[in-house]
C-alpha cells in the first residue's frame, strides 16, 4: 500500500480508511465485496477473497478467460464467485470474446448459454454482435437471474456496464423493477432470443464439442457458457414444519403479510430488506432471527434502516437464535435465554441457495472450497 487513498474513495460502503498513511479495513462488517477497491488500487495491493475462515464457498476452477478445467466449458458471473452486476456482465462479454474464436461444425451451435441474468444477457448480446449460432436457455419464466428474485423495490447498485450492441450504460443505484425493465428493453431492442422455462439437466463432452440435455431437448454445441448464478435450490433449515405452505424462501410482496405475525430468518441483505419491508406494512408484527451475534457483509443503508425499525418497535431482533420448530400458528426458537414461542402466520427464510454442484461435477468441473482465500 502506498497510501494513495484511491480505494477509500472508491468504496461505496465506507469500509476503508487511511490510518498512519496506509489503507485499512476500518468497518469490516460493512464490506460486501463490491471489488471497487481492488480496481482503484494503482499498484494492485488489494486481493479479493472468497468465503470466510468459518464459512467456505465452493468456487469452480477457471482460467483468466473464464474457461473451466473442462475445455470449451465457460463460467461467468455469480457461479464463479462474482455476483456484482457490472462484473458479471463484463465476464459474460469477455468469455464470449474468447470462445467465439473456436469454430463449430456445420451441424452444431457455436455456443449454448445457460442463464438469463446479467452475465447471460451480456453474453447473448455478444453472440448477436459476432453473428454466432447460439441458443440461450433460462429455467425461470422471466429474465434477470438473481435480480429477478430480489424483493420488490430493492435497490441494486452497479457501476457503468459495457454491453455489446448497446455500449456503456450508466446506472448507479437503481430499483429492481427499473433494472429488469432496462434488461427487458435491451432484449426487445436487439431481438435477443431466450428460451424461458427450459432447465439444464446434464451435459457431456463428445469429441471437441458438447451434448447438452435440457428439459426441452438435446443440443450439440462447440462451447457452453454457464451463467446460472448460485441460487440453485433454496437452502433449508431442516426443522419440523418447514414443509408447510406458510414457509417461503424469498419475499416478493410484503403487502400480502399485512396484519400478520411474520418471522424472517437470515443475516444477509435479503433478510434485512425483507424485515424492513414487512415492518412498513400496517399491523404486521415482524421478528428477525439470526444465528450469529452481529450482522456481517450487509449494506450500511440496510443496517441503518433495520436499526430504525427496531428502535421504533416494529421489528424484534433476535440475534444468536435458531428455529427449532414451525407450528401451524407459532414458531419455536432457541435463544440465549432458552426456548421461546412466537405467534406466527408466515416464515420467510433468507438463507441463500444450494449450488447444483453434483450436476456440474458430473460434467467434469472441479471445485475448491475457499475459506477467506483468493
Amino acid at each position: 500500500c502506498i497510501g494513495s487513498g484511491g480505494c477509500v474513495h472508491a468504496c461505496p460502503e465506507g469500509a476503508l480508511g487511511i490510518v498512519q498513511g496506509k489503507a485499512v479495513l476500518i468497518n469490516a462488517a460493512s464490506c460486501i465485496g463490491h471489488g471497487a477497491c481492488a480496481a482503484a488500487c494503482p499498484i494492485e495491493a488489494i486481493q479479493l477473497v472468497f468465503g470466510t475462515e468459518k464459512r467456505g464457498i465452493d468456487i469452480p476452477a477457471m482460467t483468466p478467460e473464464f474457461e473451466s478445467n473442462v475445455p470449451g466449458l465457460f463460467i461467468a458471473g455469480e457461479l464463479g464467485g462474482m455476483g456484482l452486476i457490472r462484473k458479471a456482465a463484463e465476464q459474460g462479454r469477455q468469455a464470449m470474446d474468447h470462445l467465439r474464436k473456436r469454430k463449430a461444425a456445420a451441424n452444431e451451435l457455436d455456443v449454448l448459454i445457460v442463464g438469463a441474468g446479467p452475465a447471460g444477457i451480456s453474453a447473448g448480446l455478444s453472440a448477436l454482435e459476432h453473428k454466432m449460432r447460439y441458443r440461450m436457455i433460462e429455467q425461470e419464466h422471466a429474465l434477470g437471474g438473481t435480480v429477478y428474485h430480489y424483493p420488490r423495490n430493492k435497490i441494486a447498485m452497479t457501476a457503468p456496464v459495457k454491453l455489446a450492441l448497446v455500449g456503456k450504460v450508466r446506472m448507479g443505484s437503481i430499483q429492481k423493477e427499473a433494472l429488469l425493465a432496462f434488461w427487458d428493453g435491451v432484449v426487445r431492442k436487439t431481438s435477443l432470443k431466450i428460451d424461458f422455462g427450459e432447465t439444464l439437466e446434464g451435459l457431456e463432452r463428445q469429441g471437441d464439442s458438447f451434448v447438452v440435455h435440457t428439459s426441452a431437448g438435446r443440443y450439440q454445441a462447440r462451447s457452453v457458457l454457464l451463467a446460472i448464478g448460485r441460487r440453485g435450490s433454496p437452502r433449508k433449515l431442516g426443522v419440523p414444519g418447514e414443509d408447510t405452505p406458510k414457509v417461503v424462501y424469498r419475499l416478493v410482496d410484503a403487502e400480502q403479510y399485512k396484519g400478520q405475525a411474520v418471522l424472517v430468518v437470515g443475516g444477509g441483505d435479503s433478510a434485512l430488506e425483507a424485515a424492513v419491508a414487512l415492518a412498513e406494512q400496517p399491523g404486521t408484527m415482524v421478528a428477525l432471527s439470526y444465528r450469529s451475534a452481529a450482522f456481517s457483509r450487509v449494506k450500511e443503508a440496510n443496517r441503518q434502516r433495520l436499526a430504525a425499525q427496531v428502535s421504533a418497535g416494529r421489528v424484534e431482533l433476535l440475534l444468536q437464535s435458531e428455529v427449532l420448530r414451525i407450528d401451524a400458528e407459532s414458531v419455536v426458537l432457541k435463544t440465549e435465554a432458552g426456548e421461546r414461542t412466537l405467534p406466527n402466520q408466515g416464515v420467510i427464510i433468507c438463507a441463500g441457495g444450494v449450488l447444483p454442484t453434483p450436476l456440474l461435477q458430473r460434467a467434469g468441473i472441479e471445485f475448491s472450497t475457499k475459506y477467506g482465500t483468493a
